[in-house]
């Protein structure tokens, strides 16, 4: 596996951001990963090495050595890089793009912008991330000129409605919509609505996502092993199960589980890391469940 860092952001940043990511391999000119990815929040991705072709349009879009706005995705699309790679994420929580930058969350799904919102990029060769630098500095770094923003923007803070819905998309997707909204004392209509601006897709869309990333995560084995017949049982069956994962990532489970997903592995450790610390059972840094197996 390549060398990544995924962690929680500083808690001052945390109403904004869900996620500071870095990912470097060290590689010749010639080295290609082709795979895919599905990530269930936004990011904004600094790509300081390496040559990315996204296939989540009908065309596909390249981009090297420059910022990009990513996600979420309503399903599995491959991506491809080429020669070594070096990026720093800033992942989003849901809604923190309306708040940050104006924008419907529906816009960025399952689309690539190019731009550089959060100012990440500084200048010289090296976009502001020192080659030099450990991949923790860089994550310091990129988390400084994230507080700079906001210090100067001052942004509202997402609605509690969605951290709450996106916290029961990971402790129990299998939660019927109108019970969630009977219990946060919430009309199904305005949750709906919520939903749809601060996830970009329907709350029933999301549950199903979020158990299709769980499994996902199982298969690839990065999950606690001890959940694991839970995500199986929540489907009815296995034909279920089957019909279900295909929807979202075009394969049986079987098929996926043979596949070489290094790109993809690097998303869902990232979600499943951070999925068990907003459950409250793994403490940020902590030893993760699939570490070390």
């Amino acid at each position: 596996m390549p060398i990544s860092l995924n962690r929680a952001p500083a808690a001052d940043l945390a109403p904004w951001i869900a996620r500071v990511a870095v990912t470097r391999v060290e590689a010749g000119p010639r080295f290609e990963v082709e795979c895919g990815l599905c990530s269930d929040i936004a990011y904004q991705r600094v790509m300081v090495a390496g040559e990315w072709e996204d296939r989540t349009g009908d065309t596909p879009v390249e981009y090297a050595r420059e910022s990009v706005i990513v996600g979420p995705h309503s399903r599995y699309f491959k991506a491809r890089c080429v020669g070594p790679i070096a990026t720093v994420g800033i992942g989003f929580r849901p809604g923190a793009l309306q708040c940050l930058f104006g924008n419907d969350g529906a816009v960025g799904v399952d689309a690539i912008e190019r731009g550089d919102p959060l100012g990440l990029i500084a200048k010289g060769e090296d976009l502001g991330f020192p080659a030099g630098a450990s991949a923790e500095e860089w994550a310091q770094i990129a988390e400084g000129r994230v507080r700079a923003f906001i210090e100067e923007t001052r942004p509202d803070v997402p609605d509690p409605i969605s951290a709450a819905f996106e916290l029961a998309s990971f402790a129990d997707p299998n939660i019927a919509v109108g019970d969630f909204a009977e219990r946060e004392g919430v009309n199904r209509r305005r949750l709906e609505r919520l939903v749809k601006r601060d996830f970009g897709l329907s709350p029933r869309t999301v549950l199903r996502r979020a158990r299709a990333l769980d499994l996902a995560a199982q298969l690839l084995g990065i999950a606690d092993e001890g959940e694991e017949a839970e995500f199986i049982l929540r489907y009815f069956d296995q034909a279920h199960l089957i019909r279900e994962f295909h929807t979202f990532f075009g394969a049986t489970p079987n098929t996926f589980r043979q596949r070489s997903h290094m790109l993809m592995t690097i998303i869902l450790e990232a979600r499943s890391a951070r999925r068990l610390e907003e459950l409250d059972r793994l403490l940020p840094g902590e030893k993760r469940p699939w570490e070390g197996r």
